[in-house]
């Protein structure tokens, strides 16, 4: 899928929408990519002089690339976090780095989600960890 295709799935939108393409793989994980262009609002300060993406932007990429695994289970739904477990930071990521992101479902109880993510920078390890989410109804959300 590509970014328009993937709006079709994900709340986010620009500049917060952190996954420029996704599929499906044979084995029911998913990959995804997301190329760090630069001009992004969160390395403006993350450091002026030597830009890194925060470890909290590569968990957000890999929680967009992880509730993709959902699939239709998104329509009408919202994914939030429900907890951020065993996660590692193994390499920086930096503007013109592209990231490749690989989840597979660990468990799912309901619409509670815990799911293994990684990733990798030219196949080197950047982040791996457990993410749990939970789905609330759109409808749900209403002021």
């Amino acid at each position: 899928m590509n970014r328009d295709e993937i709006k079709q799935f994900l709340p986010h939108r620009e500049p917060m929408l952190l996954v420029d393409w996704t599929e499906r793989q044979e084995d029911g994980s998913i990959r995804a990519t997301y190329h760090v262009t630069g001009e992004e609002w969160f390395l403006k300060g993350h450091f002026p002089d030597f830009p890194v993406v925060p470890g909290v932007v590569i968990c957000e990429i890999m929680a967009q690339s992880c509730t993709l695994l959902l699939g239709e289970a998104l329509q009408g739904h919202t994914p939030f976090y429900g907890g951020l477990d065993k996660v590692r930071f193994k390499r920086m990521v930096r503007p013109g780095d592209t990231i490749e992101t690989r989840a597979r479902m660990k468990a799912n109880r309901g619409s509670l989600f815990v799911i293994e993510a990684e990733a990798r920078v030219e196949n080197q390890l950047a982040c791996k960890g457990e993410l749990t989410f939970y789905l609330l109804e759109n409808k749900d959300l209403e002021k």
